[in-house]
């Protein structure tokens, strides 16, 4: 960890932020280890972008995108279908927002390849935890930052807006066999008000420049890091520069945008995150900054009981969020660049259990797509009447990663992604991107 005195300070627990700035408070690692990741960057210059929004514990597919109307009540549930503005499409009442916008979305009822794990590993890797274990792939937003030259050097590629969750595998896995350096940025807790330069100017900031060459020099591999002043260099840049902080500060957002995304709930849910629709705007305001990935964890969705009682107080909450997001980025130009995937571990068994809840069910879920220059105002893949299972074209989640890396530019199945020995590793191998989608 970085810290930088004002004049007269001294390095104390007591001391106040007003006197000091501390960077680097990323789950123990040193910013110049973070930013390795970009040291040996691709030569790409568009600035292409995916907005990721986990939903922690797995949504009811039933309940959402893929209403079971003719199936007896135990298995269809409280909720209606309502027409949305792509004819034949219905979709939750609960998402009246996402209905009049169904022309802008892609949403597909046959995801598969789940696992009967509560995990992040899927939805921001495209593996399992249990594949995790084996063959430690890393996520989406580690691999582009080992990939791709940084948009802008002030601001990291990967961004990791999430909370730390009471359920560890919740949390972002990390940068798997890329390494530490890879891993993503998060601004979470006290970081954020440490990046901003308070009572200390950049005259007195510049002569300490050297303390970076000593940043967590304990935990710092040396020998794997001969750009280590590079990597230095880098931090300070970040650190010097406000363009991530004014990113991930919304109240400079013009208000009315603000009020369109509504604030959402800000109590952490069950186990996992709250229900943060600002985050939203801050993914797209850190993507029009220079950030290629931004991962958001969202809401609580493990419901064994109460079921439809969570929903009709959760699903307007996320309708008002997503429709705001998808909306700005049409108003914004950057539609055809910036995709967004909405997903969780899996989907929800069809039977009602005797709580009104609904259980595990990884046999099939279901996924909201948008932007990135796909083909929407359609639905992909259908499961059979009680939603059991898919009865017309299966899409793994594997599938559904490679297009959004096809969206970014990238073969991923054909191009090497190098680990920390420089072997090179094909994620994908064999996957091709959806058909329907590009």
């Amino acid at each position: 960890m970085l810290t930088i005195r004002g004049a007269g300070g001294k390095f104390c627990d007591g001391l106040s932020r007003r006197q000091f700035l501390t960077v680097g408070a990323l789950g123990g690692l040193a910013l110049p280890q973070l930013l390795a990741a970009e040291a040996h960057a691709g030569i790409r210059s568009s600035h292409k972008a995916v907005i990721l929004i986990y939903l922690p514990g797995g949504p009811s597919h039933q309940d959402t995108f893929d209403l079971k109307m003719d199936a007896p009540s135990d298995i269809r549930g409280e909720f209606k279908p309502i027409k949305t503005n792509v004819p034949g499409i219905e979709i939750c009442e609960h998402l009246p927002r996402l209905a009049k916008m169904m022309d802008k979305v892609a949403v597909i009822r046959s995801l598969v390849g789940a696992r009967d794990e509560h995990s992040s590993n899927l939805c921001l890797s495209g593996y399992t935890e249990a594949e995790f274990r084996q063959n430690k792939a890393p996520t989406m937003g580690s691999v582009l930052a080992r990939l791709e030259a940084p948009v802008d050097k002030t601001v990291p590629s990967y961004v990791n807006l999430a909370a730390r969750t009471q359920h560890p595998p919740y949390n972002d896995p990390g940068p798997g066999f890329l390494g530490p350096g890879y891993g993503a940025l998060n601004p979470n807790g006290p970081m954020l008000a440490d990046m901003t330069l308070t009572d200390v100017s950049l005259d007195r900031l510049s002569h300490r420049k050297q303390l970076l060459a000593s940043l967590d020099r304990y935990r710092r591999r040396v020998d794997t890091l001969p750009e280590l002043d590079t990597m230095s260099a880098r931090a300070f840049d970040i650190l010097t520069s406000s363009k991530l902080v004014q990113a991930l500060d919304v109240s400079r957002e013009d208000v009315k945008t603000r009020e369109r995304y509504g604030k959402g709930i800000d109590k952490p849910q069950g186990d996992a995150s709250p229900m943060l629709n600002e985050q939203f705007l801050a993914a797209r305001r850190l993507v029009e900054a220079g950030a290629r990935l931004v991962s958001v964890s969202y809401g609580f969705w493990d419901w064994h009981g109460g079921n439809f009682t969570n929903m009709k107080a959760h699903l307007p909450v996320i309708d008002q969020g997503i429709s705001a997001l998808i909306e700005d980025l049409h108003q914004r130009g950057l539609d055809k660049d910036v995709s967004v995937v909405v997903w969780g571990d899996f989907g929800r068994s069809p039977k009602i259990n005797k709580d009104g809840g609904r259980d595990h069910w990884p046999r099939v879920s279901c996924a909201l797509l948008a932007g990135g220059g796909m083909k929407t105002g359609q639905v992909i893949g259908s499961t059979n009447k009680f939603g059991e299972e898919p009865d017309e074209c299966p899409v793994d989640y594997k599938e559904v990663m490679v297009t959004l890396y096809h969206n970014l530019g990238i073969d991923i199945a054909n191009t090497p992604v190098p680990d920390m020995t420089g072997r090179p590793n094909y994620l994908f191998a064999g996957r091709e991107p959806l058909p329907e989608l590009i």
